[in-house]
């Protein structure tokens, strides 16, 4: 009997999403509204800024921030950025990349 619950868990972590990262995220038992503020203005500020203070901490932020450009996240803070900051290090990535 143990062998087959080592099994069905083998074959349960392949089948697993390579969304790992999420479950060590700082933000994983907060408020997601934090993360979406609304705006880049007036109360937005504080919010952005306290959401970023804490993926300052966050274990897991390179990850975050990989998956983010990656799949294009245009809102929210992740990785401790913006959607503006997240756009210029997707440009920067493209100039880098494009033919001479």
């Amino acid at each position: 009997m143990p062998e087959q619950v080592t099994k069905s868990r083998s074959s349960h972590q392949a089948a697993q999403p390579r969304f790992d990262w999420r479950l060590a995220a700082a933000c994983r038992d907060l408020d997601p509204d934090l993360f979406f503020p609304i705006g880049a203005a007036g109360p937005a500020v504080a919010q952005i800024a306290e959401a970023k203070r804490i993926c300052l901490a966050c274990p897991v932020r390179k990850p975050c921030l990989d998956w983010a450009i990656r799949h294009c996240q245009d809102h929210g803070i992740w990785g401790g950025t913006t959607e503006k900051e997240r756009q210029a290090l997707r440009s920067a990535v493209n100039v880098r990349q494009r033919p001479v």
